[in-house]
């Protein structure tokens, strides 16, 4: 009788050894995915910044304030030589346009967007029969899979056209209030066409986190507010949106890194302006995105290596702006709802 006890408490020991085995192998696979993505941002970003060091040595402040971006004369001999640095003649890496633009851009596109899609998701949350929203809400989501090439190519055909004939004129007469409006709108080609592309590239972000949030909303509290008298507005305007604002503002965030990054639409439509900062909301411009793709081929052709050295600084700056936004994105959320990501803290 003890043998059997005492070899069926081995067994056990052994069994509890298996188990306590296997769960180590499991928590070590499941942190070392969970830092997978810290390594995978911390090697990029030592990546550019090696990368990028030539380039910010050898212009200095000038990267952040000048407005000329040149890669130089490429088959001159002589070189310019700034702080120790050699670059082929004439170069200057001034970022400031780029930087102008795509914070303009991108901050133009979340004004257009989170209006929209807030309103379109309260309208079909709240106002559309639950059996024509699964259909409605396809549309929505459609939009999130069309490439950024074609909607490039429908706003430089198409969409920008017809705005700067239709729409744009009558935007320009009120310059009087607003002074930026004012100017000549161009054919369709500019900051605020680029703008409003981007603006329907990013509203199926923010809709569909928004429609998400809106369906937590309790409906008791709804009903209460309808019972007082309150009107649909007056109910979503006091209830809901209080109880979601600290969602939009996650999901607005998400929408402006998007923006922030977004390259093919925008080089397309914005008129690929180098040297300049837009003098007004229809001028062309640039952002840091498109310039790097559209230069990234004479790049390789600067014997010195400059020119690479040169768009890697300036693709370290999208980076360090599209981290910053999230982070600041992040502060801002959990300052508003004392640390609960991502709802609110409710009525």
């Amino acid at each position: 009788m003890r043998l059997r006890l005492r070899q069926r408490s081995s067994t056990g020991l052994g069994a509890d050894d298996d188990l306590s085995r296997t769960d180590r192998v499991v928590r070590a696979l499941l942190l070392l995915t969970a830092l997978i993505p810290v390594l995978a941002l911390l090697f990029l970003a030592a990546e550019m910044v090696n990368s990028a060091v030539p380039a910010l040595v050898y212009a200095g402040g000038d990267l952040f304030t000048q407005q000329l971006f040149t890669f130089g004369n490429l088959y001159a001999t002589a070189e310019t030589v700034s702080h120790g640095i050699h670059a082929p003649l004439g170069a200057a890496y001034g970022a400031l346009p780029f930087i102008v633009g795509t914070l303009l851009s991108s901050a133009i596109a979340l004004a257009i967007a989170v209006p929209i899609s807030v309103g379109a998701v309260l309208a079909l949350v709240e106002r559309v029969p639950r059996r024509f929203q699964p259909a409605l809400s396809v549309f929505l989501e459609l939009l999130a899979g069309i490439p950024s090439v074609a909607y490039g190519f429908w706003g430089i055909l198409y969409f920008g056209p017809a705005l700067a004939q239709h729409l744009y004129p009558a935007l320009s007469r009120l310059g009087v209030v607003l002074p930026f409006m004012r100017g000549p709108v161009g054919a369709g080609e500019g900051l605020l066409t680029a703008a409003v592309i981007l603006a329907v590239m990013i509203i199926p972000i923010i809709a569909a986190t928004t429609r998400e949030l809106v369906r937590t909303v309790p409906v008791l509290a709804k009903e209460g507010a309808v019972a007082l008298g309150m009107t649909p507005y007056e109910t979503a305007r006091t209830v809901t949106l209080p109880f979601i604002r600290n969602g939009i503002l996650a999901a607005s965030v998400l929408g402006w890194a998007r923006a922030l990054g977004e390259t093919m639409a925008v080089l397309m439509i914005s008129g690929d302006l180098l040297n300049a900062l837009p003098a007004n909301i229809y001028s062309p411009f640039s952002t840091i995105a498109a310039t790097i793709v559209d230069l990234l081929d004479s790049a390789l052709t600067d014997p010195t290596g400059m020119a690479v050295h040169a768009l890697a600084a300036i693709g370290l700056i999208l980076l360090a702006i599209t981290l910053a936004t999230n982070l600041a994105g992040r502060v801002i959320i959990r300052r508003v709802t004392t640390g609960v990501l991502p709802v609110g803290r409710g009525i």
